[in-house]
């Protein structure tokens, strides 16, 4: 026994097999508690909105009683060629409003164009409940706002507050996913290094870090009002095969007049009270403890924040000096994009130039 188990004590064969037992049951204690933490962590959150098929019998049950309608409601109900998957979000709905600066009569027609599910010129009452309905939630309206552009899936079809987008094959921004079970045991510091060892080719990142750039533009000012991207982190992109940007997380990217009129709302003692999202941040007014309307940082800062470790890893010696500079120049941006438009352009046109410039002979580009 000493041999073996050098570090019990000098004690009977019927103790050191107790104390073996006990070590066991102490450790196969602590596998059991940690294991359940964590199971209780990632699905505390869940609510019964997050369970599919309770999700679908609810939406069913309303269509079949001509409450609602639409045009994926035949598929999910009738013919079972839809199903719901993975759950992305328990979280309630939130209005979502148009700013004044927008082309109200082009929404509305293309609003109009959604809703008349079945084309057959006409909208129905239930046809307008679920068009009402989706058009409260902020990434369906980006999704309607930007249907013509590369950066956000193809809308599908509707039914009730369900809608369908295209499902575009995607890496993420960092090109490694991880089972949840092993990110939670991997330090943050590990956890950037292996980030940046599995990402693409310096100019497949260029142009991703492009689409990015393209993608702040034209949520600022674009057709039907501005856009505010609350949530600028790596987790809500990436790339299909030919690295184009693709948003995966819209939730976060919300109309500018339904930012303000929610923050202002707020009642705070420090900035840090005035917080939407991750980090859409206003300052408070003391002298009202409210918060004022006007973000501190636009778009454009954020996304160069997110964007400045990324593309500067790897980066050719030739245009790495000049991409930083501009990069610094632009994570510096304070203030509201209309109070610094010009400057704000400027540093946006500068980066896609550069970027552009170094990958435009190649076949990456």
């Amino acid at each position: 026994w000493g041999r073996l188990f050098p570090n019990l004590p000098n004690v009977s064969p019927q103790a050191r097999f107790s104390y073996l037992r006990m070590r066991y049951l102490f450790f196969s204690w602590l596998t059991v508690f940690v294991g359940s933490w964590i199971v209780y962590v990632k699905y505390s959150s869940y609510t019964e909105l997050c369970r599919g098929h309770d999700c679908k019998n609810s939406i069913c049950d309303k269509y079949k009683k001509g409450v609602i309608d639409g045009s994926a409601c035949s598929s999910l109900c009738e013919k079972d060629t839809l199903y719901l998957g993975k759950c992305f979000t328990s979280k309630p709905n939130s209005q979502a409003k148009v700013g004044d600066q927008s082309n109200l009569a082009d929404l509305a027609g293309q609003v109009l164009s959604v809703a008349d599910a079945n084309k057959d010129g006409h909208i129905t009452l239930p046809e307008a409940r679920s068009t009402w309905a989706l058009l409260q939630l902020n990434e369906f309206l980006l999704a309607l706002v930007l249907r013509d552009r590369e950066h956000t899936p193809k809308l599908l079809g509707f039914c009730g507050d369900l809608y369908v987008v295209e499902k575009v094959p995607h890496s993420p921004l960092y090109g490694i996913s991880l089972p949840w079970i092993m990110e939670v045991w991997i330090p943050a510091g590990l956890r950037r290094s292996m980030d940046q060892w599995f990402t693409p080719s310096w100019p497949h990142k260029a142009k991703i870090s492009i689409g990015l750039l393209e993608l702040v533009e034209d949520v600022f000012h674009g057709t039907f009002g501005s856009f505010l991207m609350c949530d600028v982190s790596a987790t809500s992109f990436g790339y299909n095969d030919r690295h184009d940007l693709k948003v995966m997380d819209a939730r976060h990217i919300v109309p500018e007049a339904t930012f303000q009129e929610g923050i202002r709302q707020q009642h705070c003692n420090v900035d840090e009270d005035c917080l939407y999202g991750a980090d859409c941040l206003t300052s408070c007014d003391l002298t009202k403890h409210r918060c004022t309307p006007e973000a501190t940082r636009p778009n454009l800062a954020k996304a160069c924040e997110a964007l400045k470790d990324y593309v500067l890893r790897g980066a050719p010696s030739d245009v790495r000096e000049e991409l930083e500079k501009q990069l610094y120049a632009c994570i510096a941006l304070k203030g509201s994009a209309e109070q610094m438009e010009i400057e704000h352009s400027l540093i946006l046109n500068n980066l896609k130039t550069l970027l552009w410039k170094k990958i435009s002979h190649t076949k990456d580009s």
